[in-house]
């Protein structure tokens, strides 16, 4: 059977191809870097025995450094600020790894929580990339979920509502499985050509994936 394509278009769809190859490449180094410096920035914040405090802290400044890496992302000094961006993650995440390593079985549920995160991230990515589905539709529902699970988190500052804190929780594992879906899908279908701003997104729903895994393994080993 003869395909329909002509050279030229041939031609563009292997060009495009290898310009989406060359992007996830990018991004997964970058992504992988990251989370070494995070953990680095994560061990000496352990170390140094930095107060509960440190966390919110870091959250702040860490959305701060949204907007420096985005600004910067296509230039040089985009990788600067990822790395900046990651450290400051990695030192704001350690208060909360010593209060979980700190519990009997704390070091099984970090590591069950991380042994999870990466499970269900190579899964949905595998998935996006072998069916090459665009999950961009899903965009509105997960932004809405978010916005949602945020206000409802802020509420629960004050409240101390042990079941809305899980229910919470769970909802986020759920809405960053969807963001993997999504972010992965964009750049498999040349909606995201910028590896430095894929890397953040990805960094991020891996970050919360993880964060509320181990909340909810806190939760259920409390029981």
């Amino acid at each position: 059977m003869e395909s329909n394509m002509n050279p030229i278009e041939t031609s563009v769809s292997q060009s495009s191809a290898i310009s989406v190859n060359k992007v996830l490449r990018n991004t997964y180094a970058l992504l992988a870097l990251s989370f070494v410096v995070s953990a680095a920035g994560a061990s000496v914040s352990m170390a140094m025995a930095l107060p509960p405090m440190t966390g919110l802290i870091c959250m702040l400044v860490g959305f701060g450094m949204l907007f420096v890496v985005n600004k910067t992302a296509d230039s040089a000094m985009g990788l600067v600020s990822m790395f900046a961006f990651a450290l400051i993650m990695g030192v704001g995440l350690g208060p909360m790894l010593s209060r979980y390593l700190a519990l009997p079985n704390g070091s099984e549920l970090v590591f069950q929580a991380l042994g999870t995160t990466a499970i269900v991230f190579f899964a949905l990515s595998a998935y996006a990339l072998g069916s090459k589905k665009d999950f961009s539709n899903m965009a509105g529902f997960l932004m809405t979920g978010l916005i949602i699970a945020i206000v409802a988190g802020i509420a629960n500052i004050f409240l101390q509502i042990p079941a809305l804190h899980l229910a919470i929780s769970s909802a986020v594992v759920l809405i960053m499985s969807g963001f993997i879906l999504m972010d992965t899908s964009r750049i498999v279908n040349g909606g995201e050509a910028n590896y430095i701003r894929a890397a953040l997104a990805m960094y991020l729903n891996l970050y919360y994936l993880f964060i509320n895994l181990l909340a909810l393994l806190g939760f259920a080993s409390d029981d």
